[in-house]
Order: structure tokens, then C-alpha cells, then sequence
């Protein structure tokens, strides 16, 4: 059964939780209930009346959270039978990887695999279907790269880049694709700005993908990418492990 949120024992005196807060608390605790598996998938959860009284909460509270949860696809409610654990990793969609990345940023590299193939398939899509229009375009976003501020700004420059290779294959998946993975960082973004801080550095590691698409060289737009996308995610990754450390330093 799971614990009461205020984690006392029960007859404890308890503060209450501000009540525009609570189903944010219920939410958040099941969803890490069922991402660490204390709810393995295709399990049912106690019921309601039973949960409520372990979390110390109204059900009208708990079942706000069910309601948001099994928008997020990770529960489904059967009349009649009760609440299951949805097995979202059979079921699920690209769109919990920033509720995955949240719970544990291990996800990141698997992330980063990803986004390095489908990077290099861009690229060189891109540079076989690009009209001189979005030649012009890229070459204007990678020149915004160079003129951020550094840091976030240059970040979502570099972002928009990206965006725009996607719209060049012609492929309007590529665009949700990259928008997919893009939007997976949000949780970690701000341990991810290690290869944005020197926007000329930024605008520098971009600019032979750019170019190569220009030039209409598939190769050497899949190299370039390749490089690219290896180079920033070594970095990505070193700021990650960073950050992560100076947590637990805190701890």
C-alpha cells in the first residue's frame, strides 16, 4: 500500500497541503511510483478509497491525478474493474520522454542515439530536397547562432537551425521528429547549454552542415552531421554528469 504523502505515521498530527497543490503532489508522487515499477505496468492500483486514505487526501483529489495520468498514458481506468497501470513502453508514445527524462535523465543518452541518426538522415535528406529559399533561410538561422547572447539564446538559435534542416527534407515527420527530441530535453535544458555558452564556437560547429547542404553533398551533410551531433552530445553529456554531481554535493 502506499505511504501517506505527509509520511507520518498514522494519527500523526499533519500539515495539510495547500490545496492548489495537492493533485500536483498525487500526480507527481503515483507517476514515480509507476515509473520506478512500485506500480509494475498491467497491475491494478488499490482502490480508490483505499489509496485516498494511505495519501491522507480527498478521492475527488485523487481522481483529478488518475485524470491527468491517464492523459499522460500511463493509466487506464476499466468500469467496473478499477485503475491499471497502462505497460507504456509497449503502448506509449514519443510524447512521455519529457515526463521519462524527468523522472531519471539516464533517458538522455538514450536520447542522444536518436537523435543522432535521425540528425544525419535530416542532413542528408536536406541537402538532396532543399530549395534555394530554405538554403537561404538556413544560412541566416546559423548566422543568428553567432549573434545570441550565448548560453539559452544561443541554445534556441541552434534549435531553430535544426527546425529548419527538418522542414528542408520536405517531410513534415522529420519536423515532428525533431520537435519530439527537442522538446525531451526540456526537463534537463539548462544542463545542456555546455556546447551554446561561445556562440562563434556554436555558429562554427554548425556551419559545415549548413554548408553542405548548400552545396547539395549528401555525404558530407551525413558527416557533418555526424560530427556535429557526436561533438555537442559529448559535451551535453559531460554538463549533465556536472550538474548531477553538484546535486548530490548539496545533498
Amino acid at each position: 500500500m502506499a505511504q501517506p504523502l505527509n509520511h507520518q505515521s498514522p494519527g500523526a498530527e499533519v500539515e495539510a497541503l495547500p490545496r492548489e497543490t495537492i493533485v500536483d503532489a498525487l500526480e507527481k508522487r503515483l507517476r514515480e511510483d509507476i515509473l520506478a515499477e512500485r506500480h509494475p505496468a498491467g497491475s491494478y492500483l488499490p482502490p480508490e478509497r483505499e489509496l485516498a486514505d494511505g495519501f491522507g487526501v480527498t478521492r475527488t483529489s485523487l481522481k483529478h491525478a488518475f485524470g491527468r495520468l491517464t492523459h499522460a498514458g500511463l493509466l487506464e481506468t476499466r468500469h467496473g474493474v478499477g485503475t491499471r497501470v497502462r505497460d507504456f513502453l509497449r503502448l506509449g508514445g514519443a510524447d512521455l520522454l519529457p515526463m521519462l527524462v524527468l523522472h531519471s535523465p539516464d533517458w538522455i543518452g538514450e536520447i542522444f542515439e536518436v537523435r543522432r541518426s535521425v540528425g544525419m538522415l535530416i542532413a542528408e535528406r536536406a541537402a538532396t530536397r532543399a530549395t534555394a529559399v530554405q538554403v537561404t533561410e538556413l544560412r541566416l538561422l546559423l548566422a543568428a547562432v553567432g549573434d545570441a547572447a550565448g548560453g539559452e539564446p544561443v541554445q534556441l538559435a541552434d534549435v531553430e537551425v535544426h527546425r529548419a534542416l527538418a522542414r528542408a527534407t520536405g517531410n513534415r515527420v522529420y519536423v515532428l521528429l525533431t520537435n519530439t527530441l527537442f522538446n525531451a530535453y526540456l526537463p534537463v535544458r539548462g544542463a545542456l547549454v555546455g556546447p551554446f555558452e561561445d556562440p562563434r564556437a556554436a555558429r562554427d560547429r554548425l556551419a559545415p552542415v549548413v554548408e553542405a547542404v548548400a552545396a547539395g553533398d549528401r555525404e558530407a551533410a551525413r558527416t557533418a552531421a555526424g560530427d556535429y551531433l557526436s561533438a555537442t552530445e559529448a559535451m551535453m553529456l559531460d554538463g549533465l554528469a556536472r550538474s548531477r554531481r553538484r546535486r548530490e554535493g548539496a545533498l
